[in-house]
């Protein structure tokens, strides 16, 4: 089994799709993939988070779906999929899908949805943050069960990534339901909910160990990065957007990570 003290250190990259073409996304993606990055990941909006609220952006699962055919050997995901978006045996299908197309390298990053414009602009009702986590709630046995049916099925135990660090509900769906926790914060913050995350362990009988921890990071690392090691975190992931996809702070973190083994 792996656990906190075997597991390797790893770095991800969230291309974040706005305000560039797709042909630069591509590129980015690449490159990243060159650089030696673990994971590449996009996220699941319509629009953009920063800068024109009206400028250039693109879907994410079609986009991975053509991630899976344009890299050969960094896993991707979402960070994370909008549970609102999509019903969960349709999500289902299209995770396993991509899984196939990718050769086992997908990894299926969901959380509850926050992004009120998404919802109003596509026709999704947005209602409240806590009706939000009862759906994700609903419907994660769905697409664990819809998983098991599927023809072919996965190629193999699909990670599920679970983002966020409300501390009542989604961390004890992360505690029943989740491969990797993603959280944000320093390390004060992520010692918190570790803490919160192993608490739920125990009550659902599962032992936190198992569970991958990931955390975004936008310091460089020779500090950061100990720390929160000693949190148990061993996936770091550097978010960049485009037009220009910056990726000086994502080769300091490849570079600790080679300089750790």
């Amino acid at each position: 089994m792996t656990t906190a003290s075997n597991r390797k250190i790893r770095i991800g990259v969230q291309l974040q799709p706005q305000h560039a073409e797709y042909k630069a996304i591509r590129r980015a993606a690449s490159e990243a993939e060159d650089l030696g990055v673990d994971i590449v990941f996009n996220w699941d909006h319509f629009y953009p988070l920063f800068g024109e609220p009206e400028g250039a952006h693109f879907e994410c699962w079609t986009m991975l779906g053509a991630w899976a055919e344009a890299t050969s050997r960094v896993e991707i995901g979402a960070l994370v999929t909008c549970n609102s978006y999509r019903n969960p045996e349709l999500l289902a299908d299209m995770a396993r899908t991509v899984d196939h197309i990718s050769d086992g390298r997908l990894i299926l990053g969901i959380g509850s949805g926050w992004f009120e414009k998404d919802y109003d602009e596509y026709g999704y009702e947005f209602g409240t943050a806590g009706g939000r986590l009862d759906n994700l709630a609903e419907a994660l046995p769905r697409i664990e069960t819809r998983l098991g049916k599927l023809n072919p099925a996965p190629t193999r135990d699909i990670p599920v990534l679970i983002g966020g660090g409300g501390e009542k509900k989604t961390l004890r769906l992360v505690a029943k339901h989740a491969d990797i926790w993603h959280g944000f914060g320093d390390p004060e913050v992520v010692e918190r909910k570790v803490k919160i995350l192993d608490q739920h362990c125990a009550d659902v009988g599962r032992d936190p160990k198992e569970i991958e921890r990931s955390v975004a990071v936008q310091e460089q690392p020779d500090e950061l990065g100990p720390k929160l090691l000693e949190q148990g975190v061993s996936l770091f992931t550097v978010a960049t957007g485009g037009p220009d996809f910056d990726f000086d702070l994502l080769r300091s973190w490849i570079a600790w990570r080679d300089k750790q083994s």
